[in-house]
């Protein structure tokens, strides 16, 4: 009974914002704050026109998946290599290689932002999508790498002693026996990047001066102001940057799934 008392307030902390946030895109300002949680009196779709139109949020759309289709991809070659040495390395040297790794995801991003800005101004990559996203890589690489490594790790070595009995080399065996085996894992990282670079506004806000470089984060600052927020709108943008996370999720969420529960158990 307690369990799900726990449960049905946990539920309505999450879908009362829901709530309001998705019939606050169908109201005017004053209509919102009149009756923040009632249904749209005089439904209107202003918000949505607004926000597509006035405010480029097409065009905001496009940088940021300029970005997402360049940052996953690479972390995902990069952090899929790194974890296969970690798997068929020694013991010492793969622990020492995760260790490297794992140091990343132990340093807060604010305390490399500094030298991170420096660089990237001196290398001309500052105020650039480019640069944006090899941000994205070298942030995000650690996860990438903790994640897939706690898979490979599981694989039966038999695996890779039958390839090498059939001749193949380490780039062979990676191609062909260790990516296909770890597609769950990996369909399961990819969710996990696309969401961290897609909702990602402190680089944006760091490196990104030009308007027209902005991302989706970045840009839904344009709602709120000193003295005035616009609500109808804030909630509007929120819901057209939310929707290709919602739609991906569930289109992959049998991957998802099994690639958390994948390394779970070994094998």
């Amino acid at each position: 009974m307690i369990r799900r008392a726990v449960l049905g307030i946990y539920s309505l902390l999450i879908i009362v914002p829901l709530i309001v946030i998705a019939g606050g895109t169908f109201k005017t300002t004053p209509d919102l704050f009149a009756d923040p949680f009632g249904p749209p009196m005089n439904p209107t779709l202003d918000n949505y026109v607004t926000v597509l139109t006035k405010q480029d949020l097409i065009g905001v759309l496009g940088n940021s998946l300029f970005v997402v289709s360049i940052s996953v991809p690479v972390t995902l070659l990069l952090g899929s290599l790194v974890a296969f040495a970690v798997a068929r390395l020694p013991k010492w040297p793969s622990r020492i290689l995760f260790g490297i790794f794992a140091l990343g995801l132990a340093v807060p991003a604010q305390a490399i932002m500094i030298p991170q800005y420096v660089q990237f101004e001196r290398l001309g990559l500052r105020d650039s999508l480019t640069g944006l996203s090899l941000v994205n890589i070298v942030v995000t690489l650690p996860v990438a790498v903790f994640i897939l490594a706690g898979f490979m790790r599981t694989l039966p070595g038999e695996l890779y002693e039958a390839a090498e009995i059939d001749g193949a080399g380490p780039w062979a065996t990676f191609w062909r026996i260790a990516v296909p085996v770890s597609y769950p894992s990996i369909a399961a990282t990819a969710i996990f990047l696309v969401v961290m670079h897609w909702n990602d506004l402190l680089y944006p806000l760091l490196f990104i001066d030009d308007p027209s470089k902005r991302t989706l984060p970045l840009a839904l600052l344009d709602f709120q102001g000193e003295y005035l927020t616009e609500y109808p709108l804030l909630f509007t943008g929120v819901v057209v940057a939310s929707l290709p996370m919602v739609l991906a999720y569930a289109f992959l969420q049998r991957h998802f799934v099994a690639g958390i529960t994948a390394g779970a158990v070994k094998g």
